[in-house]
């Protein structure tokens, strides 16, 4: 049974900073991409980044390059995503996901395991 746990989550003003970060267990975690979704209020899940099996490949969404970077520690089963000049508009509950494959991906319908998300505030 695979297991997503994240933390790291909370309230920032804008500008700030966050590090998330999710701890998986369950299966060999090298095998897999890996992956961040947030969902504000009243909104639709998007996708926020992903990071291939070996953290040599990484993809954002458009809202996100140049603020948040993605990384990956196999040795120690957890993914990060380094959030940088928060903007009010980043609010939302932000889920890990691991990928059925090794390379990155931006649809949602290619992740089969979550985490039960952490809520990111950021203030104006």
């Amino acid at each position: 049974q695979v297991q997503l746990v994240e933390s790291g989550g909370g309230l920032v003003q804008a500008g700030g900073s966050l590090r998330l970060s999710c701890a998986a267990s369950g299966r060999t975690f090298s095998h897999y991409a890996m992956g961040w979704f947030r969902q504000a209020p009243g909104k639709e899940r998007e996708f926020v980044a992903a990071i291939n099996w070996s953290g040599g490949a990484t993809y954002y969404r458009d809202s996100v390059k140049g603020r948040f970077t993605i990384s990956r520690d196999n040795a120690k089963n957890t993914v990060h995503l380094q959030m940088n000049s928060l903007k009010p508009e980043d609010t939302a509950v932000y889920y890990c996901a691991q990928c059925y494959y090794s390379g990155t991906s931006s649809h949602d319908y290619e992740y089969d395991y979550w985490g039960q998300g952490t809520q990111v505030t950021v203030s104006s």
